[in-house]
């Protein structure tokens, strides 16, 4: 995403945990685009005092912020009960409190400007139920509801919100969550899109206004179907799904 962004603004800010990704990224940005000021900065978005501090900074480093990308976020594959409690609580204050926080830290110059916009990345899951995903789906929920009212909250003052619900996307986050070949009850493999068409589809959705894109065309048909389901039909889809998750642990503690 940042490479497609890259192109659109004059200045970038790159936050992450672990940077020497972006700034590898950064380098090869500013060799295409000398022009571009890129700004990386380490931060966790877990911590209330990071989040302040960075905005700080990047307030005395650049000035006012035109545009959020909420794209940070943790996922975790578990059954609830069994569930590491540090891991969930990082998949909610990365997923949740950060978001809001960045948003309402950012978003009141941007009114008072009359310009600029959020883009919220959510997923599918937080429109839908998931088993082993209790932590994620309900951060993702979060997403879903705080884009849809805030889109409302700033209708009419020129800046737009924009929330992208992808399905499975070739990423890092697969590994670093522990669902690398899917989430336990997700879409079907074959719906899976590239980072880079996620990317073009979110930010061509956010340009053009949209208030909920679905990334890649087999699954923005399938999501626009997907409430054609019935509700109760979803709910013991994921109560199987939750069932043969535990079925696998108690197999693989078995052979241990």
């Amino acid at each position: 995403m940042a490479v497609l962004l890259a192109a659109r603004v004059r200045t970038l800010v790159l936050l992450a945990r672990r940077t020497t990704l972006l700034e590898e990224l950064r380098d090869a940005l500013v060799a295409r685009s000398p022009g571009l000021e890129v700004l990386v900065m380490r931060a966790d978005l877990s911590d209330e005092r990071e989040v302040d501090r960075v905005v700080s900074e990047v307030r005395e480093r650049i000035g006012l912020v035109d545009v959020l990308v909420n794209n940070a976020g943790v996922g975790d594959q578990a059954l609830f009960d069994r569930s590491d409690w540090e891991r969930t609580r990082q998949v909610l204050l990365t997923n949740v409190f950060a978001v809001a926080q960045l948003t309402a830290l950012l978003v009141p110059s941007m009114v008072e400007r009359g310009r600029g916009g959020v883009l919220n990345i959510g997923s599918g899951a937080g429109l839908t139920v998931m088993p082993a995903s209790a932590a994620y789906c309900a951060s993702k929920h979060f997403v879903d509801g705080f884009s849809e009212a805030l889109r409302a909250d700033l209708a009419g003052t020129g800046v737009v919100v924009t929330q992208v619900c992808p399905g499975p996307v070739d990423s890092e986050f697969d590994q670093l969550a522990g669902t690398v070949g899917g989430m336990a009850g997700g879409p079907p493999q074959f719906l899976r899109i590239s980072a880079a068409q996620c990317a073009k589809d979110a930010i061509a959705g956010f340009e053009r206004g949209a208030a909920l894109v679905f990334p890649g065309r087999a699954y923005r048909i399938a999501m626009m179907m997907a409430p054609l389901l019935p509700r109760g039909l979803q709910r013991l889809q994921a109560a199987r799904g939750a069932v043969r998750v535990r079925g696998e642990a108690a197999g693989a503690e078995m052979s241990r």
